[in-house]
C-alpha cells in the first residue's frame, strides 16, 4: 500500500494537489473586507482544490478560499502542511449569503462531495492533513452540524461509521495564491488530478449520477434548476473551435464579426457550456465596441469576477459560476443606471428568443417581457 501511495504521489506531484511551488504568497481576499452581510463556514474535505471547486458552484456562495486550519503552527506553508507535522488540515472557508442559501444546505453539499467514513485522508491523498472536518464558528453552527451529521448516520447511506469531527474554529490561514481558484487557473492539470484521484468515482457510486448533474438537494437550494460543466471530451464535440477557445482558454473573438453584437431580438443569453442564464436583452445596449454589451447580469449569482493582469493592465474578468466559462470583462464605463459595461464574447453565449423560452426550459423568464 505504501508503494502504491508513493507512486500516486509521484504522478500527482506533476499535475495535482501535490503542488510544486514553494513560495507562500499573500492572498488578497476581498471577502474579508467587503459584503459584510456574508457569513462564513469552514470545512476540510481533502484536496482543497476539489472542495473549493464544488462549493463555489452553490448558488448563494460568493467565494471560497483555500487554506489551512486546525493546527498549531502560525502561517504554515503548503510544504509544511503536506508533511503532516503542523496539525493543520487542508481546508476552505466559504463566504455565503444566508438570504440565498442556508448553512444546512451548504452542509448537505459538503457531505455529498467527501467520504466521511475515511479517517486516514481522502481518496488518493493520505495523511491527517487530508482528513475531513467541520469547523463551527458559533454554537448555532455547531448545533446544525451535529444534527446534520446525526441525520447522515441514521440515513444508512454508509455501512461504516461517520468519522468527520465537528471542531471549534480557531484560526484560518489563506493558502498560497497559486492554490486559489486552481481549477480555473489550471483546468487541464486539475482535471488530470481529479480524474485520477478516485473522488468522482466514489461520489457517483455513493450518490449516483446526480453528483455530476448537480441535481442533489444541497446544490439546488430552493428547488431551482441547476447547471453543470460537461467533461472536456463532451465540450470538444459540443462546441465550435472558437467557442472552445473563448470559453476554455480565455480567447477573444473579433469585434463586429460575431453573432450577437447587433442582435436586437427579445430574449435571454445563457452560457454556451452549462446553459445557466446570464444576461437579458432588456439590459443589452450598443456600446460601439463590436461585442455584445450589457449593463448588468440577469442572474448575478451565475456570474463571478476575478482580477486579470494578462495584458499589462488590470481588468476584471467575468466567468460563469457553474460552467466555469470565460465570458469577457466588465468595465466601469457603461450607461446609467449601473455605470457598468459587461463586454461579452458572443462565442460564450447562446441566445434564446422570448418565444422559445418555455420550450427551452426557461419559462420563468417570460414575465420579464410582459408588456403592461
Amino acid at each position: 500500500m505504501k508503494i502504491l501511495i508513493v507512486m500516486f504521489s509521484l504522478i500527482f506531484a506533476l499535475s495535482g494537489c501535490q503542488g510544486t511551488e514553494s513560495k507562500k504568497q499573500e492572498v488578497n481576499n476581498p471577502m474579508k473586507e467587503e459584503q459584510t452581510n456574508l457569513k462564513v463556514a469552514t470545512f476540510a474535505g481533502g484536496c482543497f482544490w476539489c472542495v473549493e471547486s464544488d462549493l463555489e458552484k452553490v448558488p448563494g456562495v460568493a467565494k471560497v478560499i483555500s487554506g489551512y486550519t486546525g493546527g498549531q503552527k502560525d502561517n504554515p506553508t503548503y510544504e509544511e502542511v503536506t508533511m503532516g507535522k503542523t496539525g493543520h488540515y487542508e481546508a476552505v472557508q466559504v463566504y455565503y449569503d444566508p438570504s440565498k442559501v442556508s448553512y444546512e444546505q451548504i452542509l448537505d453539499v459538503f457531505w455529498r462531495h467527501v467520504d466521511p467514513t475515511d479517517a486516514g485522508g481522502q481518496f488518493v491523498d493520505r495523511g491527517p492533513q487530508y482528513r475531513t472536518a467541520i469547523f463551527y464558528h458559533d454554537e448555532e453552527q455547531k448545533r446544525i452540524a451535529e444534527k446534520s451529521k446525526e441525520a447522515l448516520e441514521k440515513s444508512g447511506k454508509y455501512k461504516k461509521p461517520i468519522v468527520t469531527p465537528i471542531v471549534k474554529f480557531s484560526k484560518f490561514y489563506d493558502a498560497e495564491d497559486y492554490h486559489q481558484d486552481y481549477y480555473r487557473k489550471s483546468p487541464f492539470r486539475y482535471q488530470i488530478y481529479r480524474s485520477g484521484s478516485g473522488r468522482d468515482r466514489f461520489l457517483e457510486e455513493t450518490w449516483g449520477k446526480q453528483k455530476k448533474t448537480g441535481s442533489n438537494p444541497g446544490s439546488n437550494p430552493g428547488g431551482k434548476k441547476t447547471y453543470s460543466k460537461p467533461d472536456d471530451a463532451t465540450l470538444k464535440k459540443k462546441l465550435t473551435p472558437l467557442q472552445y477557445e473563448v470559453t476554455q482558454h480565455e480567447g477573444t473573438e473579433p469585434p463586429f464579426r460575431n453573432e450577437y453584437h447587433d442582435n436586437k431580438r427579445e430574449g435571454i443569453y445563457v452560457d454556451i457550456v452549462s446553459g445557466e442564464p446570464l444576461f437579458s436583452s432588456l439590459d443589452k445596449y450598443d456600446s460601439g465596441t463590436g461585442w455584445p454589451s450589457f449593463t448588468k447580469p440577469l442572474e448575478p449569482d451565475n456570474v463571478t469576477k476575478r482580477e486579470d493582469r494578462k495584458l499589462f493592465t488590470v481588468r476584471t474578468e467575468v466567468r460563469s459560476r457553474h460552467g466555469e466559462s470565460h465570458l469577457g470583462h466588465v468595465f466601469p464605463d457603461g450607461p446609467a443606471p449601473t455605470g457598468q459595461r459587461y463586454c461579452m464574447n458572443s462565442a460564450a453565449l447562446r441566445f434564446i428568443p422570448k418565444e422559445d423560452l418555455e420550450k427551452e426550459g426557461y419559462g420563468e423568464y417570460l414575465k420579464l417581457f410582459d408588456k403592461e
